[in-house]
């Protein structure tokens, strides 16, 4: 009885370590998909070639004298454009999400498509760790990409200029750097949302990217319309309600990730930044010249980027909740 039970628990083990080891397994097995897939070094070589103009832009724009006479000057890497060539963090705005969407758009329905998905489920691992494997896999692909270009920047910056960056400019850009992966994450976590809920991996990529694309171009343009309409600028009457045209504008665009995005990390990247408001002779008042403290400029964005993880994970809780609850068939 006793050589029985002892090998009922040897054959068990191995299955209970399977069990309790299967999301690292299937960690590193998505790891190796993203890392070996020409997707991948597709999007990589392109944020890799933006970054470089973006940098040459800054460079460019670095050697002028009113630019270099500034306290900032490595911040400047990051921030200045020239000759019509967008600054780094301007084209991280716009292709931080395409990495995302591209990471995430067939998570699921390709593994359902090719037929591997029910043979997946059916080895002794737990099925939340199938999603969160992906998830999971997609953010440090994610982490790593977006630290590799900000640290080639960074570093070619620094040997071009010779100017080394200081601890608060230090603390800025990896802050900067950090909340560029929280926002690409939740685009990855919407991709990886619409990839559960859509059987074809082409209506997923349609839909997330017609959503990448309303809410980075035309969003901005919908909400000018419609503070227009609710606070007409025109006639002596337009005088009076420009405030509150204003403040109506700001507040739709908040509910849009790019915006949100691009207000933080301007705000980070610009220590002379002191408000995210309208700026009134009453709260210039008494107020010291100089710049922002790395400290007080955290507190200003803290708002945007708590709603940013909370989007973030939202958007992870519903592809997590949806795919539980689906019927796997072989």
């Amino acid at each position: 009885m006793q050589a029985a039970m002892t090998e009922k628990n040897a054959v068990s083990k191995p299955v209970e370590r399977r069990a309790g080891g299967g999301f690292v397994t299937l960690y590193q097995k998505e790891l190796a998909d993203h890392f070996h897939s020409a997707r991948f070094k597709l999007v990589f070589a392109l944020l890799i070639v933006t970054s470089l103009a973006g940098l040459y832009g800054a460079l460019q724009s670095i050697a002028d004298s009113t630019s270099a006479s500034s306290e900032y000057v490595f911040l400047g890497l990051y921030t200045l454009s020239s000759s019509g060539i967008p600054s780094f963090a301007s084209f991280l705005a716009y292709l931080a999400p395409l990495a995302g969407l591209a990471l995430g758009f067939d998570a699921i329905n390709r593994e359902r498509s090719q037929g591997t998905l029910n043979r997946l489920v059916s080895q002794p691992i737990h099925r939340d760790a199938v999603i969160n494997a992906k998830f999971l896999s997609g953010v440090t692909v994610i982490f790593i990409m977006i630290f590799f270009v900000g640290a080639m920047v960074g570093g070619l910056g620094l040997a071009i200029i010779g100017i080394p960056p200081s601890a608060e400019e230090l603390r800025r850009i990896l802050s900067y750097l950090l909340f560029t992966v929280v926002y690409t994450s939740l685009w990855l976590g919407m991709a990886q949302l619409f990839s559960v809920l859509c059987k074809h991996a082409a209506t997923s990529a349609l839909i997330t990217i017609a959503v990448w694309i309303f809410l980075t171009l035309f969003a901005e343009m919908i909400v000018g319309i419609i503070a227009n309409l609710a606070y007409p600028l025109e006639g002596i009457q337009g005088f009076y309600n420009m405030l509150d045209n204003y403040q109506l504008q700001m507040n739709l665009n908040r509910l849009s990730p790019y915006y949100l995005y691009c207000e933080a990390t301007s705000t980070l990247l610009s220590p002379n930044a002191r408000t995210l408001g309208i700026m009134t002779q009453e709260s210039l008042s008494g107020a010291l010249a100089g710049y922002l403290p790395f400290e007080e400029s955290l507190l200003l964005i803290w708002p945007h980027l708590t709603a940013m993880l909370a989007l973030t994970m939202a958007a992870f809780t519903v592809s997590y909740i949806c795919f539980m609850r689906q019927e796997i068939r072989a």
